[in-house]
């Protein structure tokens, strides 16, 4: 059976883009998808000085096992002053150091959304262009504009957007 990941690079406990990882994710039939809380991988403040002094943190590494075991990814990262958020670059940053190929070449389909007109679109492009340096397979994109005007009872309710999605999800499907 094909194993997702699907996870938010955000820490709200309602997390929109959770919300909308669930959902994409949740459109691959016949995969076992598991579903990661960012809250549930504390971790210290990245530095190289506490890296000297204690190594990488265990819940670093265990994400990194969690990629690891994936057949593909699912992530749609929050975006906070058009950059990522606080909690995802920090374990971005710790993960990068244990393995810098911190992706192993997994397909991903890469999502952002926002309540603004623009849906996240700069974090996604930043992302876009860096996550491939970390062996990122990004086979599909998505940016759901204008969340709580498009997402309700746990869907996209504006079918074009919802198809979007969904010609999307068939990509990654046909790279895992």
């Amino acid at each position: 059976m094909t194993k997702i990941l699907a996870f938010a690079g955000s820490n709200s406990k309602d997390s929109i883009n959770k919300q909308l990882a669930i959902y994409a994710s949740g459109l691959i039939e016949d995969a076992q998808v598991t579903v990661l809380d960012l809250n549930d991988f504390e971790l210290p403040i990245f530095s190289k000085h506490y890296e000297k002094d204690h190594g990488v943190p265990e819940n670093a590494l265990s994400f990194l096992n969690y990629i690891k075991k994936s057949d593909g990814i699912v992530l749609s990262l929050a975006e906070n002053n058009a950059a990522y958020s606080a909690v995802f670059k920090n374990l971005f940053d710790w993960m990068s150091r244990a393995e810098a190929k911190l992706f192993f070449g997994k397909p991903m389909l890469l999502m952002a959304t926002s309540d603004g007109k623009r849906g996240a679109i700069s974090v996604l492009t930043m992302a876009k262009e860096r996550f491939p340096r970390h062996d990122a397979q990004i086979v599909a994109d998505f940016s759901l504009p204008s969340f709580e005007a498009n997402f309700a009872n746990g869907k996209i309710t504006n079918p074009d957007l919802d198809n979007e999605l969904k010609r999307k999800v068939e990509l990654l499907k046909k790279h895992l």
